[in-house]
């Protein structure tokens, strides 16, 4: 079987949930093999979690000198892999920086590209949710080798070991991908709480916290949960972007969902609705998110959350 390729997404080294997803979905397409962009004392960890699942294969490309730059030399990194091993698809994770390397791969090999996926079946055939969920999509690419990039939460990761054989490959970095440099960067600073998208709780505020995000933050803390806001949230300046759920921010599908003071617009409920249990407190007991869930509470979110913040405090105790 012709070998799949995954771009791994990882951080120092540290790989993510998305591309365990993304192996998953490999399986079914041909023969999983990761492509691991990074330090070159960073690349043993890195082989080693994606061979738990499944990689046959991991192509290592030291980042040295890609590292400072923006998103073009990945692209002709990985252009040249593709050239190299003629593989059946790559698969990337659909976040901001995946979709442009996405883009640029597909212009360079000639090929073919799908944004967004949330399924990828056998034949290579990719389904889409677009219009805020309300239509499903399916294409599949026609031309070159598919590139598909695919939003978190779209798969189960499936353990299994694979060979996981490494190789190493050197790539030239041209002069025209190094005309965009990074000058400076410093890390968000740590919450604590799990990554937004890989979290199994999520715990969620909107118009209705009145700014005020402390009840939905220690009801997170308790249940060692992600905090989320809607776009209302984002869009008053009450929490950074990097935390809004919905068609315009990240998607989420974790086994517990809590919506607070969120009216349940459609471009929430896009990000959302796929989580496994959703519950809702809203005072407003005509909000379209009840229409949504699997419970909901009719109350004003500052009384609810330090009541329920209290009771599993209580039950840990």
């Amino acid at each position: 079987m012709s070998e799949v390729l995954v771009l791994v997404d990882h951080v120092d080294g540290a790989v993510r949930k998305p591309t365990f997803e993304l192996l998953a979905i490999a399986k079914k397409l041909g023969t999983p093999a990761a492509v691991f962009i990074g330090g070159a004392g960073e690349a043993a960890d890195a082989a080693a979690a994606v061979k738990k699942y499944g990689a046959e294969k991991v192509y290592v490309v030291d980042d040295a000198e890609i590292k400072g730059y923006l998103v073009a030399p990945k692209s002709e990194a990985l252009a040249q892999l593709v050239e190299k091993t003629s593989p059946a698809a790559v698969l990337i994770v659909s976040s901001a920086e995946g979709k442009e390397v996405g883009a640029r791969l597909a212009v360079k090999t000639g090929s073919g590209l799908i944004t967004d996926a949330v399924d990828v079946a056998e034949d290579g055939t990719a389904t889409q949710s677009v219009f805020a969920g309300n239509y499903t999509l399916t294409g599949k690419v026609t031309k070159g080798t598919p590139i598909i990039t695919v939003k978190p939460n779209s798969a189960s990761p499936e353990e299994g070991e694979g060979a996981g054989t490494v190789e190493e490959v050197a790539v030239t970095i041209s002069d025209a991908a190094k005309t965009a440099q990074i000058v400076a960067s410093q890390p968000r600073q740590a919450s604590g709480r799990p990554e937004l998208t890989e979290a199994a709780i999520v715990v969620s505020g909107g118009r209705g916290t009145g700014g005020d995000f402390a009840p939905v933050e220690k009801l997170a803390d308790a249940l060692g949960a992600a905090v989320g806001a809607s776009r209302a949230a984002v869009d008053s300046g009450w929490i950074p972007h990097t935390f809004q759920v919905g068609q315009t921010g990240k998607t989420v599908s974790p086994q517990l969902y809590v919506a607070n003071g969120i009216s349940g617009a459609i471009q929430h409920r896009a990000g959302m609705q796929t989580s496994k249990t959703i519950v809702a407190v809203n005072k407003d007991e005509e909000a379209p998110i009840f229409e949504l869930v699997d419970f909901g509470v009719v109350g004003d979110l500052h009384s609810v959350l330090p009541a329920l913040t209290d009771a599993v405090e209580a039950r840990k105790g």
